[in-house]
């Protein structure tokens, strides 16, 4: 508690209006403290039904596609030259007509020009390709 001790000359000693507030902070550390250890741990996972199992084979082996492009950028489909990019286009438009669309993989060379690559990607999504894929990636890990 506080108290004033100081002297006065001859009248009545002067009140102290200041609040005493170490009982004050103490209560509010020991509410802190609580409500610390009352929160639950909070766990960020979201939580997943899962397949149990082992999937069924599938019917047919899918057919694939596969467009390698040169350092040149010259396009390859499955081995034979490309002409130009509308021959391309309409092998792709091909592809992208069937019901069960074809696996398209491509597989640039390391020394090409991204704008080859940018390109044969660009019409095959333009053309509603939907199942593409690329492939020999591991040649441009160092």
């Amino acid at each position: 508690m506080a108290m004033n001790v100081g002297s006065n000359s001859g009248g009545e000693p002067d009140v102290m209006m200041d609040i005493n507030t170490t009982p004050l902070i103490d209560v509010m550390l020991v509410l802190i403290i609580m409500l610390i250890i009352t929160i639950p741990v909070q766990l960020h996972s979201v939580n997943l039904n899962m397949p149990v199992g082992k999937p069924p084979p599938p019917l047919k082996e899918p057919v694939v596609v596969t467009i390698d492009i040169d350092f040149d950028g010259t396009v390859l489909w499955n081995g034979e030259a490309v002409p130009n990019r509308g021959v391309l286009e309409s092998r792709l438009s091909q592809v992208a007509a069937e019901a069960d669309q074809a696996e398209v993989h491509i597989r640039p060379n390391k020394l090409v020009e991204y704008k080859s690559v940018a390109a044969v990607l660009a019409s095959a999504q333009h053309l509603g390709v939907t199942k593409l894929g690329m492939v020999g990636n591991e040649q441009f890990v160092k």
